[in-house]
């Protein structure tokens, strides 16, 4: 055993990766061999360890499970061409993350900790990054309420805990899409602007039952009139009309992705017109039946880029452009793409090399 950070390490005697082809995994269900978990009591945040990956005990009344104290993030580590292993734009993730705190009454959680433990877990497991070309390690810190009592009020007691699991594609075709205006993903004044658990789990019915209807996934509106688009099933939504690159503005109900703001830099870079507002289903199709509706797509850390090749709405498939004539939205995932793979100059500093 060694420590580093105050961070106790624990490794495992022998690696499981050679158990498994990590250039081809399902996404989200195998784990690499270690883990950090740290805990927060007495105020203070202890304990920090980084040990093998394994199930967790957990008691009933679990704070969690009752109240709905539980945050989390989703960033990535990618290998590039040269075979070093780095992060892409991880204190971005790591302060959004305290934000989510901040808004569930749950305690900040240190850098030392957040991105001490998650460089010292990556060194350990850095075998597991694929090095596929659409291949990344997902990395999955989150923050969960460990009270063992049953009572409404913000836990004494919580574990900080980072898991990872090596990912290919996320989506492996242009999605179908089906504008949602029956139930709404976030209000004003609540929580959407947070990555807090309870937000997923409102949207699984209706994403549900969309895909009944033979749709990958929802585009979800404001909750007082259903009259704006907000966010695409867990990602950030874009769109190009006119040549011009419109996204919904981040607010409380919209998540300011890392994705988003690094597609809206790139893009200001190479002089597209880029605009933050709302947008409204109405513009959304008249720009559709004037023929300058070009490009729609999802954006986020899970899939990138999400090229949206129909959208639903009211019973009618509006479709777009192929992805083979579409100039910009390949172009940028491409242009992230390499990015990561260090074959371009990283010139906002993007990547934390290990």
């Amino acid at each position: 055993m060694t420590s580093t950070i105050d961070i106790k390490i624990e490794k495992i005697p022998k690696s499981r990766v050679g158990d498994y082809d990590v250039n081809d995994v399902p996404f989200g269900k195998c784990f690499s061999d270690h883990m950090l978990v740290a805990e927060y009591a007495d105020g203070k945040w202890q304990n920090a360890c980084i040990t093998a990956y394994r199930d967790m005990p957990m008691s009933y009344a679990l704070s969690a499970l009752h109240y709905g104290q539980a945050i989390f993030e989703g960033m990535k580590a990618y290998k590039n061409d040269k075979g070093e292993v780095a992060l892409f734009r991880p204190l971005e993730n790591f302060g959004r993350m305290n934000k989510s705190a901040i808004r569930m009454a749950m305690p900040e959680v240190p850098e030392e900790i957040f991105m001490g433990g998650l460089l010292e877990l990556l060194r350990l497991d850095s075998a597991w990054v694929p090095s596929s070309e659409t291949g990344s390690l997902y990395i999955r810190p989150f923050l969960i309420a460990t009270d063992e009592a049953i009572g409404v009020k913000a836990s004494d007691t919580y574990k900080f805990i980072i898991i990872t699991c090596p990912a290919g594609k996320y989506y492996n075709e242009p999605i179908k899409v089906l504008i949602e205006t029956n139930y709404f993903r976030a209000v004003e004044g609540g929580v959407g602007f947070v990555k807090a658990a309870g937000n997923y789990g409102r949207s699984l019915f209706p994403t549900k039952l969309a895909q009944q209807k033979g749709y990958h996934q929802v585009i979800w509106t404001d909750a007082k009139t259903h009259d704006y688009v907000e966010e695409s099933g867990t990602m950030n939504l874009m769109f190009i009309i006119g040549g011009t690159l419109i996204t919904p503005s981040v607010s409380d109900t919209i998540l300011s992705g890392v994705t988003r703001d690094s597609v809206l830099t790139l893009a200001r870079e190479w002089g597209l017109k880029v605009e933050e507002r709302k947008i409204s289903i109405k513009e959304i199709f008249e720009a559709h039946k004037n023929g300058i509706l070009e490009e729609a797509f999802g954006v986020g850390t899970a899939a990138t880029i999400a090229h949206i090749i129909s959208i639903g709405y009211e019973g009618i498939d509006h479709d777009l452009p192929p992805i083979e004539k579409r100039a910009f939205s390949p172009k940028m995932d491409e242009a992230l793409r390499d990015i990561r793979k260090g074959r371009v100059e990283d010139k906002f500093h993007w990547m934390m090399k290990l």
